[in-house]
């Protein structure tokens, strides 16, 4: 099982700090480093404000060196496909082929009126996605000397050069996340190279991992060539003290983070970690809520990493 750093700067972290955390994460031997893509903290001030996505993790491109970075996930709504493409297709030559992208539809309406983003229905969100799937997808796989055209209801493109190329050839890798259980199963059998289930229970991320299995089955593709994965967020200590004075710092209850995400002392968060590795989850997303806390990523490193 791979261990990956999800953080959620959008509640509160300049570039220095993610900067930061996403060198210990590749110091530490972590095997990525992701952030969230919004412009809203969800509780809290937020200060000193958010920062964009993939401007962050194309500074971040330059300044590390083999850990892996991407969104968890891009929200459809916020940018066109096109330029999507472009932005992170040159972000994956930056990191010398190092980026996957997470995309979904966008669900916070909130952060939308707050900086003018339309928010369409959801089903109309849905039908946006899909087609930013096909487009960027298609721009990124078209031949070099081709040209790319999209005839959708949302999106056009017209004899597209497609370029630039990513490094990843034929593109980096794509990651499909959500629950639902009709159309996020088939998105994910058609575009998915990694599918994520996050914040949920064993038991409904087994569920979950099982509904994109079958729609894999009646696409006819191999459900083993989808990457399984997960997302909780983590709160560990040394010892019960430790623990419990962590989760004071991101003002969790220590019983809420023991039965809803991934917590307590070195041993219960691996057994916890276990539990998702047999449903099949081969990768991991920890959700660090404490940026300053690089010890707890240490913590991590030395004490739970080595056991999965």
């Amino acid at each position: 099982m791979k261990l990956r750093i999800f953080t959620e700067p959008q509640q509160g972290a300049d570039y220095q700090t993610l900067r930061a955390v996403a060198l210990a994460t590749e110091e530490l031997g972590f095997d990525a480093f992701f952030r969230s893509d919004h412009y809203l903290a969800m509780g809290g001030s937020g200060l000193p404000g958010p920062t964009d996505s993939w401007v962050t993790l194309g500074a971040l491109a330059v300044e590390t060196s083999r850990v892996r970075l991407g969104t968890m996930v891009t929200a459809a709504t916020f940018r066109l496909p096109g330029p999507l493409a472009i932005s992170v297709a040159q972000v994956d030559e930056m990191s010398g082929g190092r980026v996957e992208l997470g995309l979904g539809s966008g669900w916070f309406e909130r952060e939308h009126t707050a900086y003018g983003i339309p928010f369409p229905s959801l089903g109309e969100r849905f039908d946006r996605l899909e087609e930013q799937f096909a487009i960027v997808t298609g721009l990124w796989e078209t031949p070099d000397g081709e040209t790319f055209s999209f005839d959708g209801t949302h999106y056009q493109l017209t004899d597209s050069p497609a370029l630039p190329k990513p490094a990843q050839r034929p593109r980096p890798p794509v990651i499909v996340g959500g629950a639902g259980a009709r159309r996020t199963p088939r998105l994910a059998a058609r575009y998915a190279d990694e599918y994520n289930v996050a914040f949920r229970t064993v038991a409904d991320s087994a569920a979950a991992f099982g509904r994109v299995r079958e729609a894999c089955q009646a696409a006819g593709r191999d459900p083993s060539s989808v990457i399984y994965s997960v997302a909780q967020t983590v709160c560990c200590g040394k010892d019960e003290a430790e623990f419990r004075r962590r989760a004071a710092a991101i003002g969790w209850e220590p019983d809420r983070i023991r039965e809803t995400a991934v917590g307590g002392t070195p041993g219960e968060v691996v057994a916890k970690l276990g539990e998702f590795a047999e449903i099949g989850a081969e990768r991991v997303y920890l959700q660090v809520l404490d940026l300053h806390d690089l010890d707890h990523l240490a913590l991590i490193a030395s004490d739970v990493m080595p056991q999965v």
